[in-house]
């Protein structure tokens, strides 16, 4: 695997931090990473590295307010709040399209980067050519924890604060050592979420994604993000309803939100790996 770092800009000309891992063998197609929030790009590379041995390249770029775009000013989006962030990742969809001509490009958002996908998709279907929700819920569902990430629970008799990520102590401990993590967006880039929201509800754009697109969900049942699935179901719906035809879910039983950091990541890994394969194919 090769691993080269640029940087990008945005269309208000921030400066965006990007990897590019690719593999040794030709490139079968690409993937899109966008992060979540309180993490940062380099946490996908471990996990995700059967893919790249298996001919996938992947572009993982570090948001606004996080890892190397902002180590200085952790948590805040700017001035273009979370709308710019969503405009980072088409511009970073587009370099990769001139850099991969005739490859396929797949989307995949964990968590607030799943938000961010959601607005994405209303938009920007056209250039990808599959997408995937890891750790999210319908964003019109989503409940921002008041205390930060530390304080949205939902285990019980926890270990640490953050034993919500995932049942895997050594995993959970990599995020509490990493500088880079565990921070939560301040005010105003909370707000601006919530405020570029309704284009991800929108079903006149909705209905604009073509109904091929292949659509690929996957969650752990204990996610309190999700709250029993009770906050992702309703995305679900929300698609076939706009006229999505090709939607694959796969809902892992006693998983938390991080599922490509959980105790079966390998079996998450795996399956990820077999339906991103179909759309490459």
């Amino acid at each position: 695997m090769a691993e080269e770092e640029f940087r990008f800009g945005g269309a208000d000309g921030t400066s965006i931090f990007c990897y590019r891992w690719l593999p040794e063998r030709p490139v079968r197609g690409v993937l899109q990473i966008s992060h979540g929030m309180g993490e940062h790009a380099l946490r996908y590379r471990e996990p995700l590295q059967p893919l790249i041995e298996s001919g996938i390249a992947i572009y993982a770029n570090d948001h606004r307010g996080h890892g190397r775009t902002s180590p200085d000013s952790l948590g805040d989006f700017g001035f273009g709040g979370f709308a710019a962030l969503v405009d980072d990742m088409a511009a970073l969809s587009r370099l990769i399209r001139d850099e991969n001509p005739g490859k396929k490009i797949v989307l995949m958002g964990h968590s607030m980067g799943s938000f961010a996908a959601q607005i994405y998709v209303a938009d920007h279907s056209g250039l990808i050519d599959g997408y995937v929700l890891s750790g999210s819920a319908a964003i019109d569902k989503l409940q921002a924890p008041s205390g930060g990430l530390s304080s949205i629970g939902g285990v019980e008799n926890p270990r640490t604060p953050f034993d919500w990520l995932s049942r895997d102590d050594k995993e959970v401990d990599k995020y509490i050592a990493d500088p880079l993590c565990g921070f939560t967006v301040n005010d105003a880039g909370r707000a601006s979420m919530f405020a570029a929201a309704p284009a991800a509800l929108d079903m006149d754009r909705l209905r604009k994604i073509r109904s091929t697109l292949p659509v690929y969900v996957f969650a752990g049942d204990k996610d309190p993000i999700n709250a029993d699935l009770t906050r992702l179901h309703p995305l679900m719906d929300r698609y076939r309803e706009a006229g999505l035809t090709d939607i694959t879910t796969d809902y892992y039983a006693g998983g938390r939100h991080e599922m490509l950091n959980e105790t079966n990541r390998a079996e998450v890994v795996r399956n990820l790996q077999s339906w991103i394969d179909r759309v490459v194919a």
